[in-house]
């Protein structure tokens, strides 16, 4: 457990105390991991907790980062030091994020999931800079993608797809433009492709995705891209879909060669910290796909289903919820 910072341990008790409804049984261990850490001690992730973490079957985590403006928070430290090294250290190499519209969002009938590569594309720090502070000045940041990072993701896209009841998977990329990081996926994704005839499928450019998620979300069933358009494809169909308060993510390590993290995508904010206002939905969804991945199948399948009528009854409703009163009413429709 990673509650980290802001209305992060807020939204993870409840989620904890959903799971433990659910009728299952859980052994915790809590870190204190996060901007609020390193205000302290000046550290990020020391090795040895890393180590520990490589140990255990799942993290929980709520958000972490420092409050924005923060002077004593270097930009960067938290998401590399912690979130990529996380995701590179435990190769969590598929980032799944699933969208169901709400009443009342611009695409109250979507119902799709993006798979995003977690460990390659423009996060994986490649690039430098020249002549730093001069007029002269040069930085380049390059795009890692390799036949192996990529096929294995679209692999777990087509498998995915062919769990859903739609059987179809559509490619994202920019293959007119950036032609050789877009050959390598296309080419992954048609090869992978026939291997699947089950699975129907489609290609979208980036630009054009987006044009799509906001007009006629409901085209897609599962979207496979690359790290960087998946991350901001994935803030997009939060927010046509209900929030991005409301967005679940799993960062996943299908190969199962150490823990799965799992975490809302809402952030920290630190300016409804503490009030009791902040929505522990997107936290108790996240722990939902916690628990499909622990094999608790049942168990998150009445979770999901809780978490969604409740979305749906919040959306036309004037009531003033606390973070409380929602974790007591998904515990209600358990």
């Amino acid at each position: 457990m990673i509650g980290g910072d802001g209305i992060g341990p807020e939204v993870v008790a409840e989620a904890l105390k959903v799971i433990a409804a659910a009728g299952v049984v859980i052994e915790t261990v809590d870190y204190d991991l996060g901007a609020g850490r390193y205000e302290r001690t000046g550290e990020v992730l020391p090795d040895s907790v890393l180590e520990e973490l490589g140990g255990l079957d799942a993290v929980l985590l709520g958000a972490v980062g420092p409050p924005i403006g923060s002077t004593t928070v270097p930009p960067g430290v938290i998401e590399r030091g912690l979130l990529l090294r996380l995701r590179f250290e435990l190769d969590l190499y598929i980032n799944l994020r699933p969208f169901k519209g709400v009443p009342g969002s611009i695409a109250p009938d979507a119902d799709f999931v993006l798979v995003r590569e977690n460990t390659e594309g423009s996060y994986a720090g490649e690039g430098g800079a020249l002549r730093r502070g001069t007029p002269f000045e040069v930085a380049t940041q390059g795009s890692v993608n390799t036949r192996h990072g990529v096929e294995r993701c679209v692999r777990y896209a087509f498998g995915l797809a062919e769990r859903r009841a739609r059987h179809h998977v559509t490619l994202v990329h920019k293959t007119n433009v950036l032609t050789y990081a877009g050959d390598l996926w296309q080419r992954s994704f048609d090869s992978v492709a026939l291997e699947h005839a089950a699975v129907a499928t489609a290609y979208s450019h980036v630009d054009a995705a987006c044009i799509f998620l906001v007009e006629n979300p409901a085209r897609y069933d599962v979207l496979v891209t690359d790290n960087l358009f998946g991350d901001i494809l994935a803030d997009l169909a939060g927010a046509v879909t209900g929030g991005i308060g409301l967005a679940a993510s799993a960062n996943l390590n299908p190969a199962r060669t150490g823990p799965s993290l799992f975490e809302p995508v809402h952030g920290c904010a630190y300016d409804i910290a503490g009030t009791g206002k902040a929505n522990p939905l997107a936290a108790i969804r996240s722990a939902a796909l916690m628990l499909e991945h622990l094999g608790e199948v049942a168990a998150a399948e009445r979770v999901t289903k809780a978490v969604l009528e409740l979305q749906t009854e919040m959306a036309g409703s004037s009531e003033a919820w606390s973070t409380a009163g929602v974790g007591d009413a998904v515990i209600r429709r358990l």
